[in-house]
């Protein structure tokens, strides 16, 4: 082969290479934006979450034996310790009972331990029924799975039939398949006033 064909062999290789470089470099080009601008979170913000591994949003349903519905979320949770246990910040769930009614708890944080099918409600916990009670406590720990709860501390309910303080309650069915019901024990007692609303 002459110089001239080697020369026009070379060109047929380099010159189409030399299109896709500069074709690809006005691509990048073209984009014109900072890619740190563009992120939907600050740097100190991703840098937080990368530390601390923590979730945002998390969400939970199913449903227990006796066909009650329960959802439970947060703002965010992170590894705490091992063995798969959780903490959470503004921890949210919602039970809708099979038997009828609806039981929502929210508390500021808490704890969530799927090995044992446990979670915690810490702090500001507030329950609200359909039946129109709304009980406040510092503390909630309960089995998701079948759902029974309980405060280790004082309680105080407001609804229809009143105002009533307790230093504890439980959440469950004294049966399997039976309704839902909340028993408040140690010291209850109840100011009657049957006109006066829940507080919302």
């Amino acid at each position: 082969m002459d110089r001239y064909s080697r020369f026009v062999a070379y060109l047929k290789v380099i010159l189409p290479l030399a299109a896709l470089a500069l074709l690809s470099t006005l691509f990048l080009l073209s984009r014109g934006s900072d890619p740190e601008v563009t992120l939907p979170f600050a740097r100190k913000d991703i840098e937080e979450r990368v530390r601390a591994q923590q979730i945002t949003a998390p969400f939970f349903s199913g449903t227990t034996a006796d066909g009650d519905e329960i959802t439970v979320s947060a703002r965010l949770a992170r590894p705490f310790g091992s063995g798969g246990l959780a903490e959470a910040e503004e921890l949210h769930a919602r039970m809708k009972m099979a038997q009828g009614g609806l039981i929502v708890l929210r508390s500021n944080s808490g704890a969530v331990d799927p090995a044992t099918d446990a979670a915690q409600f810490i702090g500001g916990v507030e329950i609200t029924t359909s039946t129109g009670f709304v009980v406040r406590t510092e503390r909630l720990d309960a089995t998701i799975g079948t759902f029974r709860a309980s405060t280790p501390g004082e309680v105080r309910a407001l609804g229809p039939v009143g105002d009533l303080t307790a230093g504890q309650m439980e959440i469950g069915a004294k049966n399997p398949g039976e309704p839902m019901h909340m028993v408040f024990k140690n010291g209850v007692k109840l100011i009657y006033d049957p006109q006066k609303p829940p507080e919302q």
